[in-house]
């Protein structure tokens, strides 16, 4: 149990800061959505890019624990579609329990996978990563483009969204390094590596940021519907998968972690831009946020 302590409280208690720091308005009201935009662009790719470049990846039990993860995203949005044919969810809705249901917070996810395993968890990790985020891109500009027939959808502005993202882009950049056997110069890693070190906690502490309790004053099924498919149906799901494909020890715990994960809070962007609802979508990032902190309480020592 000590263990679990000491993974999961740093992480909580960092979040819980950044929540505590933007209604303090410390340093400053603007400070905040700056750091944010610097961690995204700069400290995370650089965390990924020397985790990549420097690791030794075993290619085998790493594509079963891709798959798993991929597959785990698929059997969610089925559920979600079939629950939708029975509920009947409005359509703007309903792309924000997507959202909500299939989405990953990647600050906590690499903050929680190296409080457990370390560098070689970050690898694994960020190969999930590599996969998951243009994957989970696809999946959910599909269902904006189906439920919302006004949505825009474009295959040229969607290539465009997966090559500007700061964090498959620095996942390609360190795994070619890795791959061609370029060695970097020293000065340079440990340039890259001193940068690395604040990402993690600059990440948890932008999710505390990100909180905000107002929304959950209404209490929709919309909202508990999202909530209960990711953070207990996802789980239960890649349980499952992990063990049909063979998934044992650290490829394993990372799979449930990663389906583990409340939604990003990043999610409410793309809500805006193609027309979901805003509203709900920061809901349920707000309230999976917090009862992640619960969950993962109970499904961390079983791992």
């Amino acid at each position: 149990m000590n263990y679990v302590l000491n993974a999961l409280l740093p992480i909580c208690l960092i979040i819980f800061a950044g929540y505590a720091f933007k209604h303090a308005k410390f340093p400053s009201v603007d400070f905040w959505p700056k750091m944010d935009k610097f961690t995204y662009y700069v400290l995370m790719p650089c965390l990924l890019v020397y985790e990549l470049a420097v690791a030794k990846i075993d290619l085998t039990h790493t594509l079963n624990l891709v798959f798993t993860s991929l597959s785990g995203i698929v059997i969610i949005l089925l559920i979600l579609v079939l629950l939708n044919l029975i509920l009947h969810f409005e359509n703007r809705a309903f792309t924000s329990i997507v959202q909500g249901g299939i989405r990953f917070n990647t600050y906590v996810f690499l903050a929680l996978v190296n409080a457990v395993y370390g560098d070689k968890g970050l690898v694994l990790a960020a190969i999930v990563m590599a996969f998951a985020i243009p994957f989970i891109n696809i999946l959910c500009i599909s269902v904006f483009a189906i439920y919302l027939r006004n949505g825009k959808f474009s295959l040229i502005s969607f290539f465009k969204t997966i090559i500007k993202n700061p964090l498959i882009g620095a996942c390609a950049i360190g795994g070619l390094i890795n791959a061609s056997g370029i060695e970097m110069p020293i000065f340079i890693l440990k340039s890259i590596s001193i940068l690395s070190h604040a990402a993690l906690p600059m990440g948890l502490l932008s999710v505390g940021v990100g909180l905000d309790l107002k929304y959950l004053k209404d209490t929709k099924k919309e909202l508990v519907v999202s909530t209960v498919a990711k953070l207990v149906l996802f789980p239960m799901v890649v349980y499952g998968l992990s063990h049909l494909f063979g998934l044992v020890g650290m490829s394993f715990s990372i799979a449930i972690i990663f389906a583990s994960m409340p939604t990003a809070t990043s999610s409410h962007i793309l809500a805006r831009e193609l027309g979901g609802d805003v509203s709900l979508m920061a809901s349920i990032t707000t309230l999976e946020t917090l009862a992640c902190v619960g969950t993962l309480f109970l499904i961390v020592p079983l791992l």
